[in-house]
C-alpha cells in the first residue's frame, strides 16, 4: 500500500500532465506494485484538488472491444465533474487534450441514491430515472495510451468530457441489453455495437461500480449521471471532426470539434 505522500506525488504528476498537455510515462513502469486500490486513492487526490461539483461516475474498459484495444482484462472507474460537461451546440477544442477519443454509451440518470457494497441490478433499475444517449470523450495523460489498469484508474479512468442527448427513456420502456448503437465521424460510420457488449448488460456495470467505489466511502447519488462503458471501440478525435451517435429507441447525440486555426 502506497503512503499518502507517494499518492500525492503521483497525483501531482498527473495533474501537471493534464494541465500542460505533457503526457508522462506509465506510472506502473516506476511502481509495478501499484494496486487498483492505491490508484483510486491517487485519483481521489486529484478529484479533491479540482474542487468541482461531482456530477456522476463512469465505468470504463467494460467491453471486450475496449479491453482488447487497451490491453487490460477488467474495468476501470472514475469521476465525472461539472467542468467535463460538453454541449451539442458548441464545438469543443481538441487541442485541450492529449490523445482524445470518442465513445458511444447508454447513460443512466439516477433518480435515487444507490446502495453501496450490496448494490444489485434490481437496485440500479429501481433507482434509474431514465436512460439517455451519450458520447464520452476519453483521454490519457499517460504517453501513447500505454496503460495498465492501475495507470488508467489513477488517471481518473481516462476521463475527459461527455455530452448527453435530449432524449429520456424510462428503464421499463427499453431493454438495456438490446440497444444498438452507431457512431459516425463526418458522415462515415466508424464504430457500431450493442449495449450488451458492456459486461453483458450495462445495468451490471452500474451495480458493479456502486459496490466497487463503496470501499472508499463513495456513493452514487440521486441526480448523478452514470456512464457504464462503451458499446464499441473508441475512435480518435481530430480538429474539425463532427460525431453523431445514434441509439435504437434512445435517439441521438452530437459532438463537434473546432477546426484548427
Amino acid at each position: 500500500m502506497l503512503s499518502d505522500d507517494d499518492c500525492a506525488r503521483i497525483a501531482g504528476r498527473l495533474w501537471a500532465a493534464e494541465r500542460d498537455r505533457a503526457p508522462i510515462p506509465p506510472i506502473t513502469r516506476e511502481r509495478p506494485d501499484l494496486t487498483a486500490d492505491d490508484a483510486y486513492r491517487i485519483q481521489l487526490f486529484n478529484i479533491s484538488r479540482r474542487a468541482e461539483p461531482i456530477v456522476g461516475h463512469k465505468v470504463g474498459l467494460s467491453s471486450a472491444a475496449m479491453q482488447e484495444m487497451m490491453g487490460v482484462d477488467e474495468p476501470d472507474y472514475g469521476h465525472l465533474l461539472a467542468g467535463m460537461r460538453l454541449r451539442e451546440d458548441e464545438p469543443a477544442d481538441a487541442r485541450r487534450y492529449c490523445y482524445p477519443r470518442a465513445e458511444i454509451e447508454v447513460a443512466f440518470l439516477l433518480g435515487a441514491d444507490l446502495p453501496g457494497q450490496n448494490c444489485t441490478e434490481e437496485d440500479v433499475l429501481e433507482a434509474t430515472e431514465a436512460f439517455a444517449p451519450s458520447i464520452e470523450l476519453i483521454d490519457s495523460r499517460i504517453e501513447d495510451w500505454r496503460i495498465g489498469l492501475a495507470d488508467t484508474i489513477a488517471d481518473n479512468a481516462s476521463s475527459a468530457g461527455f455530452v448527453v442527448g435530449a432524449e429520456r427513456v424510462p428503464p421499463k420502456a427499453l431493454d438495456p441489453r438490446a440497444i444498438d448503437a452507431q457512431l459516425t465521424r463526418n458522415g462515415d460510420v466508424v464504430a457500431a455495437g450493442r449495449s450488451d457488449a458492456v459486461l453483458g448488460n450495462p445495468v451490471t456495470a452500474v451495480a458493479w461500480l456502486a459496490r466497487t467505489v463503496a470501499r472508499f466511502g463513495v456513493r452514487l447519488r440521486a441526480g448523478h449521471l452514470i456512464l457504464p462503458g462503451a458499446c464499441a471501440r473508441a475512435v480518435d478525435v481530430r480538429p474539425g471532426d463532427r460525431f453523431v451517435a445514434g441509439f435504437t429507441g434512445l435517439g441521438s447525440v452530437r459532438l463537434a470539434f473546432r477546426e484548427e486555426n
